[in-house]
């Protein structure tokens, strides 16, 4: 499966990809400093929580672009079978 991020779709993921980025720099620098816990905890969640929000993403374009795929007929019934067990395969990866 290819995944083709375009637009809107490219920009956002990209966008909470740079915010976990800034993130996870943050609890690095955080660490370094003996910051406390609580604070590193909760910034980490949210590097966390940005990663799963931008796999989502992906995840949403990729079945979208399966969807598409199907609906013209481009796929038969062995790639969808695949397709959805590499999908659902993501989709735990996640879980």
């Amino acid at each position: 499966m290819e995944l083709e991020l375009e637009g809107a779709d490219l920009k956002a993921v990209l966008n909470r990809l740079r915010r976990a980025q800034g993130q996870i720099s943050g609890v690095i620098r955080m660490i370094e400093e003996g910051r406390d816990c609580e604070e590193v905890v909760t910034q980490l969640a949210a590097a966390s929580r940005a990663l799963d929000r931008a796999g989502f993403a992906i995840i949403a374009t990729g079945l979208q672009q399966c969807v598409i795929d199907i609906d013209s007929g481009r796929k038969n019934g062995a790639d969808t079978d695949q397709m959805r067990a590499r999908l659902e395969k993501l989709f735990l990866s996640l879980a």
